[in-house]
């Protein structure tokens, strides 16, 4: 699952003004992994974007790699 977390910082980092206070940490549960993603306080709104469309499709790109690595994955964006 190292996989995920990678590709979620990679793509948070390249959104971002600064890139050094992104922070992604994965909580594995039985079924379902969690990926936290941090960042910096004014960086908050370009990650969670113009009515949560760039969020989503961070979502969306998590499932589309989670489905094909057969795990479930949830992406929670930390204030």
């Amino acid at each position: 699952m190292e996989e995920l977390r990678h590709l979620i910082e990679v793509m948070a980092k390249a959104l971002v003004d600064f890139p050094e206070q992104v922070h992604v940490a994965e909580i594995v549960g039985e079924q379902t992994t969690v990926i936290e993603l941090k960042v910096a306080k004014e960086d908050l709104g370009k990650v969670i974007g113009k009515e949560g469309r760039t969020a989503q499709s961070l979502r969306t790109i998590l499932g589309a790699v989670s489905t094909k690595l057969r795990k479930r994955s949830v992406l929670e964006i930390l204030e």
